[in-house]
């Protein structure tokens, strides 16, 4: 004779899935935390100076034409590696020096060329930008996106 499913039977199973799929919920709660509490992907200290960059990319738009980890508009370049483009990843200074020589020589005036606008920006401004570029320079990508070059 053939066993069918009792309603004892498929409440066990309900409850015993349940319980199973809260506790596997749970440990990926556990896992993600302590991924992003001990794992960050941030190279270097969120400063009040790269949030202060943070602050003049975003009042400015710069990602209306930028990308930034690949994130915004594509039709000025990345901006999330352009301190290791530029030699001074490890340079505060100079960072701000090549930024501010960039955004003062813009628009450049060349005739067929993508033109930036002129931003009227302070020195407090430009050294926030240069620091918060400098942050995104030094972010672990975790590999993405992939270099298909080869």
């Amino acid at each position: 004779m053939a066993e069918f499913l009792t309603k004892s039977r498929a409440r066990n199973i309900f409850y015993g899935g349940s319980i199973f799929f809260v506790i596997v919920f749970v440990a990926l709660v556990v896992h993600s935390h302590y991924y992003i509490t001990h794992q960050s992907t941030a190279g270097a200290p969120l400063t009040a100076e790269v949030a202060h960059g943070k602050e003049v990319w975003e009042r400015n738009s710069c990602i209306n034409c930028h990308t930034l980890h690949g994130e915004g508009a594509y039709f000025a370049p990345e901006l999330g590696n352009v301190m290791t483009r530029w030699g001074v990843q490890d340079d505060p200074e100079g960072a701000y020096e090549i930024l501010d020589a960039w955004i003062e020589a813009q628009p450049s005036g060349i005739e067929g060329r993508r033109q930036m606008p002129h931003f009227v920006m302070t020195d407090e401004d430009k050294r926030g930008l240069a620091e918060f570029l400098r942050w995104a320079n030094q972010t672990d990508l975790q590999g993405w996106p992939p270099n298909d070059a080869g």
